[in-house]
């Protein structure tokens, strides 16, 4: 079919010429697609010169519009419920086993065990039983007959034994033998009766143990360990700090202090007279002392800081500053 389109000034007129309806062609290749054109300036807006169209038909359908700008993305659509369950799937056929792997290199010794505890000693066995007595020994055969060798007669009788003799003077005292050999050592004596009990002493014991109630104590004066954790006998006067021997002996002192904000030089006393002094430097800190002493029934021991600048003994909820000591043992059995 071929369209021919005329154009007159009040009228459109198609005419429709009939030819002969020609073979089918074969399909022909898709074309190449084109190269976008650029965008055309808008037209004029044309005249309009058409009448009220009671004769006129209906034009040609206008070209197709440029394509419009993206819109805006759409609201989030409403979740959907969730799916049912599918069906569990047919289990796979098992595998076959792997190959064998190689041998592991040989291991460590393991370490050595601990001793095992010693074994239960065995009971006592029984007493074995008395064995048989030996058989009597044959009678050993008779000797042979000694020789006689006499000269004051042959076959005479004895002669009567003649009278004693005056006794001899004595002899003088032979040299000194050879010693004889050691002789075996003789059977254990029995157990011998206990002897009696002896005097009953007293057991004579002091110890004591305080703790610091106060940081910063009074310098040059006995430092108060008014916090008493033992102290049985009363040989320690937690109001004043100071420890009383109650007898002649050996005694051990010892001390842990807490050091803070400044230093600490602190010493043992012994009757006014320094036994040892120590210094700590840093802070915070801890200073530990142990000294064993031989005291005189009377003498008193206490700790006792040098002055304001070094004294930094320190006590709180979190640390604690002890003196303790005790008797080791005394010079007699005696307490006095």
């Amino acid at each position: 079919v071929r369209r021919e389109t005329l154009v007159k000034k009040d009228r459109l007129v198609l005419l429709v010429s009939s030819g002969t309806k020609g073979v089918k062609g074969d399909l022909g290749r898709p074309g190449d697609p084109g190269v976008n054109g650029v965008k055309g300036d808008q037209g004029e807006q044309g005249v309009c010169e058409c009448t009220d169209g009671n004769d006129g038909t209906n034009g040609e359908p206008g070209q197709k519009g440029d394509k419009g700008d993206k819109g805006d993305t759409g609201a989030q659509g409403v979740q959907g419920p969730v799916g049912s369950k599918g069906d569990l799937g047919d289990m796979g056929l098992m595998g076959l086993p792997g190959p064998s792997g190689t041998a592991g290199g040989r291991g460590l010794p393991g370490l050595k065990g601990s001793v095992g505890p010693k074994g239960v000693r065995g009971a006592k066995g029984d007493l074995g039983s008395t064995g048989d007595p030996g058989v009597n020994g044959q009678k050993g055969d008779q000797g042979d007959q000694g020789l006689c060798v006499c000269t004051d007669g042959t076959n005479g009788t004895d002669g009567d034994p003649g009278q004693m003799g005056i006794k001899g003077d004595k002899g003088d005292a032979g040299d000194q033998g050879v010693q004889g050999s050691e002789g075996l050592k003789g059977h254990q004596g029995d157990l011998g009766l206990p002897g009696p009990a002896g005097p009953c002493t007293p057991a004579i014991q002091s110890a004591f143990s305080a703790t610091l109630d106060q940081s910063f104590p009074k310098n040059n004066w006995p430092v108060v360990f008014n916090h008493v954790l033992s102290n049985e006998q009363g040989h320690f006067n937690p109001l004043m700090g100071i420890y009383t021997a109650p007898v002649n002996g050996t005694y051990v002192f010892t001390f842990d202090l807490s050091v803070d904000v400044k230093p600490l030089k602190v010493g043992l006393f012994l009757n006014f007279n320094p036994l040892f002094k120590t210094t700590e430097s840093n802070t915070p800190a801890m200073t530990s002392q142990e000294t064993v002493h031989h005291l005189t029934m009377g003498d008193q021991v206490w700790l006792q800081v040098k002055d304001n600048q070094t004294n930094g003994m320190f006590t709180d909820s979190e640390t604690t500053s002890t003196f303790s000591g005790y008797l080791l043992f005394p010079d007699t059995s005696s307490p006095f």
